[in-house]
């Protein structure tokens, strides 16, 4: 199998805040900006997969600072672990107010892809590749996260989940 970097399936997307993306108050509806990042995420998965790839789970996502009517969206997506058929993708939401010059961090997230193959089956991902320190470190983080996923999922005992054991008490249940 082959391995990629984690710079190889960088994305950025960009888009327009407009009048139908917005709710009463103006500001960005967040199920729109959940869509927008899914689609770059999705990207993002498939530039390191070379397949198609569905999504299989959505973090939590904050919404820290409201987005407004006329900003620009900036969406950053970055695959951060490849595991056998799946991969975790980091994702960072700019607003940039473009005539007062301003930008803020609005949204961080993390989706998970399966890359599947012509027939719908799930298929092995190349390996991921990290080289900054942030790369590495955001990658060791991975298995934690995975681990979490998949015991709230009720996917996995909490018990068989060695790397977030110390946030579980002897019965199981999130401390």
């Amino acid at each position: 199998m082959n391995k990629k970097f984690a710079k190889e399936s960088f994305t950025i997307m960009n888009e327009l805040v407009l009048p139908n993306d917005t709710n009463t108050l103006n500001n960005l509806m967040g199920g729109r900006l959940l869509h927008w990042m899914d689609i770059a995420a999705a990207i993002s998965a498939q530039k390191h997969c070379n397949r198609i790839v569905v999504t299989a789970s959505v973090d939590n996502v904050s919404f820290r600072h409201p987005i407004k009517l006329g900003d620009v969206i900036t969406i950053e997506a970055q695959v951060s672990r490849a595991f056998n058929t799946s991969v975790e993708v980091q994702l960072t939401v700019w607003a940039q107010n473009i005539p007062s010059g301003t930008k803020v961090k609005s949204n961080e997230a993390f989706y998970t892809f399966v890359a599947l193959d012509e027939n719908s089956h799930t298929i092995a991902v190349p390996e991921l590749i990290p080289e900054t320190d942030e790369e590495k470190k955001v990658y060791m983080e991975a298995i934690q996260r995975r681990q979490l996923r998949l015991v709230l999922a009720g996917k996995m005992k909490a018990s068989d989940a060695h790397e977030i054991k110390n946030l579980f008490d002897f019965t199981g249940v999130i401390k």
